[in-house]
């Protein structure tokens, strides 16, 4: 006898809505319809109760008749302004978004809540990281981005702007962790000497984690990039001398291409004829001359061409 697993009692997530047009006509007949019906129905039930006759109460009841209605009217009107939307709620559900700007009518029954669809910044505070080499790095971002659904932003996620925020800082950190602060072998990716490439990645990453709540990301920039403070001095001296190492070594192969191209002039020329001795002489002086850092005091020899 197989026993069956009890079915579970837990409820599958709701899916959130897309958003979609609601029903909406421009607002300027409602509000003078609005007006027009508040002003008969106070006339009517003024009238009506002050009557002294028998239709004072059929004054009454088209009156507060008129004023419902009129109050129905007002109440439906909503402004939009441009920039911004109206997300349209009845009950507890979405019934969709106005993003037509101006004055408004919709169905009076239905809650509006604001959205802004403008271009955003959001500023990342610097974070301390340590990057692909494990040197501890400080990093900060600014983010540019845009709410594109607004049933996505207001029903997919708690609250958009802080879902925004984390997620930008959880982005910013796994790409400053994913790739060396410089760059130690060729084509390879570095958060100091390849930013658009960087900042690229950033974007594509920031635009997939907030997809959920209808968010698009514009642009993303780094706005802190260095060292922490605890090993800037000694990356700096690091630096320094891989500059220095550079130095040298352009300075030595100046040196050589000049000192090659004085012994190919002086056969070409037969100016004097060196041995193979004086050629090794005349190479380490020249090199010497060149690549000192201080001048050199020239020394004049008066005797023979070997002595």
């Amino acid at each position: 006898m197989m026993i069956q697993p009890p079915a579970s009692t837990e409820s599958p997530a709701t899916t959130p809505p897309a958003e979609r047009k609601a029903w909406s006509i421009p607002g300027a007949l409602a509000a003078v319809l609005g007006l027009v019906a508040l002003s008969f129905g106070i006339g009517l039930l003024v009238d009506g109760y002050t009557s002294s006759s028998g239709k004072g109460g059929a004054a009454a009841s088209w009156g507060w008749l008129l004023l419902v209605a009129g109050w129905l009217l007002l109440s439906g009107l909503v402004s939009v302004v441009a920039g911004e939307a109206r997300a349209l709620q009845m009950f507890g559900r979405y019934q969709g978004t106005v993003r037509d700007s101006g004055l408004m009518f919709v169905n009076p029954l239905t809650k509006r809540r604001k959205v802004s669809v403008k271009l955003r910044n959001h500023e990342t505070a610097v974070a301390k990281v340590n990057d692909a080499d494990g040197n501890p790095i400080e990093i900060a971002a600014v983010v540019v981005w845009q709410v594109q659904d607004t049933a996505k932003a207001l029903y997919a996620v708690d609250d958009y702007p802080q879902f925004v925020a984390f997620q930008a800082e959880t982005a910013v950190r796994h790409i400053a962790s994913s790739y060396p602060y410089t760059s130690h072998r060729e084509g390879e990716l570095s958060l100091r000497e390849n930013a658009d490439e960087i900042t690229a990645r950033l974007s594509a990453e920031l635009a997939d984690r907030v997809a959920p709540a209808g968010v698009t990301i514009s642009e993303s920039r780094l706005t802190r990039l260095s060292y922490a403070p605890e090993i800037a001095q000694a990356m700096l001296r690091q630096q320094q001398a891989n500059a220095v190492v550079g130095a040298r070594q352009r300075i030595v192969e100046g040196a050589v291409g000049m000192v090659e191209l004085a012994l190919q002039r002086l056969e070409e020329k037969g100016v004097v004829e060196l041995d193979e001795e004086r050629k090794a002489a005349m190479v380490s002086n020249l090199l010497v001359v060149l690549c000192s850092e201080q001048a050199t005091q020239q020394v004049v020899n008066t005797g023979s061409l070997y002595q």
